[in-house]
């Protein structure tokens, strides 16, 4: 299983922007997709997860109504759209991937991990 992640940079606060986790196509309609964050100091933190078309993903409390998971099954591709991003934003940013049906939100859950992309939001 290969995850690989992209799209961090810096950006103001207020802006957008748009994290891709590239994964291996024979996992990718059957395996947990989730994203983790990591500020410097502090532990990885949940951010969302997600599954098949059809189940609701779940996110973490502090990205409700922010952030978005998707995924593209043509291009094995999952997607974190991050919109009036904050300074606290601001971390290491991992995709992960597990097999199973629940949406965990714990990292121990997940035993595949894509490289951390950074996320660096400006006051």
């Amino acid at each position: 299983v290969q995850l690989q992640a992209s799209g961090g940079g810096l950006v103001q606060a207020g802006g957008s922007l748009r994290l891709s986790c590239a994964a291996s196509g024979q996992i990718f309609s059957r395996y947990i997709m989730g994203w983790f964050r990591q500020a410097p100091g502090k532990e990885r933190e949940f951010v969302a997860a997600g599954r098949n078309r059809g189940l609701t993903p779940t996110y973490g409390e502090s990205v409700k109504g922010r952030f978005t998971i998707s995924r593209d099954h043509a291009t094995d591709t999952m997607y974190l759209q991050m919109n009036t991003l904050k300074p606290e934003d601001t971390a290491i940013y991992y995709c992960a991937a597990r097999e199973g049906t629940l949406l965990h939100t714990t990292t121990e859950s997940y035993p595949y991990w894509g490289q951390g992309t950074q996320v660096t939001v400006s006051s």
